[in-house]
């Protein structure tokens, strides 16, 4: 297959950012210690991961509907440590990781080897990407509408904070790395989503105007796209009634959910809406009506509804960095527990900030600015003036050709993701995972999504994992149980949730219903279940169990089953 030639150049672009400097020769260089970078960007990590944790309970609950103020969540301190499992973050890292290893200029190839490496479980155009990039379709076709059926989904935009965060004043550094990360998964609208959102974070290091830093996100999107109509007309709702956040949303419902002109690339015709515009919009009807009170700006993200956790964890990541770590308030920082890696990374909270730092600085250098040192010692960047530079237009509904881009047999060589090196590259066998787990029970209807088997979950090794088949059948594990006459019999399980999802446990003997749980946040002490199904009714008998991993709205439904075992006294 033809290789494809096409190549992105971070420094090109900034080259040709520097090239039109002369159009914004009036403006002066930023300036910022880097005691204040780092502050800042720490902010925006911290308001990140308390928007998701916020708005975890809360996921695509509401769909075309506004959620009420009794159904909205509640800050407590401890909430900010729900983020360590949340795939805003992980998979945000993922990028970032690629950057501190291989520096600015690595390549789209490489980047799409990196994440096609990844082992945590995707949906819509991040995991039609990854799985493109799995088959060998490299980037950018990876993220094209002909062999990505999701390129308008909000994937990039809820994993582009970190090209905002290492790039500060510098909006054509995050439209850059838009176009080596973005372009995994992603293309026209669901790009620009995520250059947007990198635009909103670079400002939010010198600006702390909501209107402002929005109109500097919109400066990186090209002005013919639907996403910077979208973008213009929320700003435009707002200067019209900068109070009543609910019509607005109404106008944004209207049009971007009801009318099928601007949902022409959507996933899902219905109520459901996972399109980058409409949630991008969400995003910034939290940061224009929030006003600046953290969280009145969560709360209203989150109660537009849609993708209710991501959208928050973007308003507040951008609202944080604007007031930077040292003057958050106590409640959001005096829990967390920076020792604390997040799943399927290396990073705890001081690493993160480490490897943010460490990009930033070759960042303002590439892109023509300095690191200088004052009287004191003390370190600051220099920042040229930038003219944001978008992205050429494209549409999903329209796309343009394909770049014909395959991974060569030596870049195959070098995608071996967890899942496929623990198996071999085969499916797992359920069947025998099941019986070397508990032996004499059965499994059926088990779907392949959250890569069911045996794993570590949660600090315990060798976990059972299932999964639904479907939103409507439910994962089954069986066996026929001989009950002891003249004893007590009880079947003791220890099981667990995915820390993002939640799901409902049925137990069943002779298909009568026993036991029915959900498996959640609120049920489950640090992510486990301890409970007792008493069998003594069913003494001197045989009796068929069933154990029912039920969906409970579709999102993160994998079960984890530490134990299964029948005693009797």
């Amino acid at each position: 297959m033809k290789r494809s030639t096409v190549v992105f150049s971070l420094g090109g672009m900034m080259l040709m950012a520097g090239c039109i400097q002369a159009q914004t020769a009036f403006a002066q260089d930023r300036r910022i210690s880097i005691n204040e970078y780092r502050d800042k960007m720490k902010g925006g990590w911290l308001g990140q991961m308390a928007g998701v944790a916020f708005g975890a309970p809360t996921e695509f609950k509401m769909k075309g509907k506004i959620l009420s103020e009794a159904q909205t969540p509640k800050w407590k301190p401890e909430t900010i440590n729900e983020s360590f499992g949340q795939d805003d973050l992980y998979v945000d890292m993922t990028f970032l990781r690629t950057l501190e290893v291989h520096g600015l200029e690595v390549s789209i190839r490489q980047a799409g080897i990196d994440w096609a490496n990844s082992g945590y479980p995707l949906w819509h155009a991040n995991e039609a990407g990854r799985s493109n990039l799995r088959k060998g379709i490299a980037p950018p076709d990876s993220g094209h509408p002909q062999f990505n059926k999701h390129a308008d989904d909000i994937d990039y935009q809820i994993e582009a904070d970190f090209s905002g965060l290492v790039s500060p004043g510098l909006p054509n550094t995050a439209i850059a790395l838009g176009e080596r990360f973005g372009r995994l998964m992603n293309y026209g609208d669901g790009l620009y989503a995520g250059q947007f959102m990198g635009g909103l974070y670079a400002e939010a290091f010198f600006e702390k105007d909501a209107v402002k830093i929005v109109e500097a996100g919109l400066r990186c999107v090209p002005e013919s796209s639907q996403f910077h109509e979208c973008i213009s007309d929320v700003l435009k709702w707002y200067r019209e009634d900068p109070v009543g956040w609910e019509k607005t949303w109404q106008k944004v419902d209207d049009k971007y959910q009801k009318n099928a002109a601007y949902r022409r690339f959507s996933c899902d015709k219905k109520d459901f809406n996972i399109d980058a515009k409409i949630n991008a919009a969400y995003v910034i009807m939290g940061l224009l009506y929030g006003k600046g009170d953290l969280d009145r700006s969560m709360a209203i993200s989150c109660r537009c509804g849609q993708d209710s956790d991501c959208n928050p964890s973007s308003t507040a990541g951008v609202l944080f960095t604007t007031i930077g770590f040292a003057k958050l308030p106590a409640t959001y920082k005096e829990k967390l527990d920076e020792s604390r890696s997040w799943i399927y990374t290396a990073y705890n909270f001081p690493k993160l900030i480490a490897a943010c730092e460490k990009v930033a600085r070759e960042a303002v250098v590439k892109s023509g600015g300095r690191i200088e040192k004052d009287a004191s010692g003390e370190e600051f960047f220099v920042i040229p003036p930038q003219t944001a530079r978008p992205s050429k237009l494209e549409q999903c509904w329209e796309p343009g050709p394909v770049a014909n881009s395959r991974f060569t047999e030596e870049e195959m060589a070098q995608i071996k993701p967890p899942a496929q090196a623990k198996r071999g590259g085969s499916v797992v066998d359920m069947k025998a995972a099941v019986e070397k787990f508990a032996s004499g029970w059965a499994v059926a209807n088990c779907g392949s999504d959250m890569s069911p088997g045996i794993r570590d979950e949660l600090g315990r090794e060798g976990v059972l994992v299932t999964h639904p088949l479907s939103e409507e059948t439910a994962s089954v594990l069986s066996k026929q149980i001989d009950v002891p006459a003249g004893k007590k019999a009880a079947l003791r399980l220890t099981v667990g949730h995915h820390p993002q999802g939640d799901w409902v446990l049925v137990v069943r003997a002779d298909g009568k219903e026993l036991l029915k749980t959900t498996v959640g946040k609120e049920t489950a002490k640090e992510g486990w279940l301890q409970t007792s199904v008493d069998l003594s009714g069913y003494a001197g008998k045989s009796v068929k169990v069933e154990l029912l991993n039920q969906a409970n709205g579709w999102s993160f439904e994998a079960g984890y089953w530490a134990r299964i075992a029948v005693q009797t006294e």
